[in-house]
């Protein structure tokens, strides 16, 4: 089946965005045709393409980037209770205590490990942020030693630069796909 629609990626059309301000803009009255229809909002009916088209896709892709951005991080941050269109919360009230309590579920299955493993993470970032990431590679190598084989998985040039002057590979990751195949290539072994 031959898809309909060539971005690949949100960025795909972010050359067709004007930078317009979107705070006032009504999405609902511009005009773009309706994908309620459609779980695909690239195969909306209409001028396909059009510069017109294009710009009001850029629009709806960087509003969706905008949302995922703000949340990415706290998706069920508390949202003010005055807030009738949860203008600064991703979810409802509803949703929220939903979405609480389903992380309670899966924590308590778990015991903690996404709570531990963020923990972790966060403890790892200020660490490396103090002390730079090059000190970080010489303290890894100091304690571990040279014959252990390393592979530097990160998204700044900083690490890559890190990976190539101590030899190590590099993984970069800047998508799901990136995860993903990195994930393929260690169930693999290839790392």
């Amino acid at each position: 089946m031959k898809s309909e629609c060539d971005q690949v990626h949100i960025d795909d059309v972010s050359s067709d965005d004007n930078g317009q301000d979107l705070s006032t803009y009504n999405f609902g009255t511009d005009g773009f045709p309706a994908a309620a229809t459609s779980a695909n909002l690239c195969l909306a009916t209409g001028v396909r393409g059009g510069v017109d088209w294009m710009r009001k896709l850029a629009f709806r892709y960087r509003r969706v980037k905008e949302i995922y951005n703000t949340y990415k991080n706290n998706v069920g941050g508390k949202c003010p209770s005055y807030s009738l269109l949860y203008n600064n919360c991703l979810l409802g009230p509803a949703k929220r205590e939903a979405w609480l309590q389903l992380r309670a579920e899966i924590e308590a299955l778990t015991d903690s490990w996404l709570t531990l493993a963020l923990k972790a993470l966060t403890l790892i970032h200020s660490s490396a942020t103090k002390i730079g990431k090059e000190s970080c590679f010489e303290r890894i190598i100091q304690r571990f030693g040279r014959k252990v084989v390393y592979v530097v998985i990160g998204d700044g040039v900083e690490e890559e630069q890190g990976a190539k002057k101590h030899a190590m590979p590099f993984w970069r990751i800047t998508s799901h796909s990136d995860l993903m195949a990195l994930h393929h290539a260690l169930e693999l072994e290839y790392l």
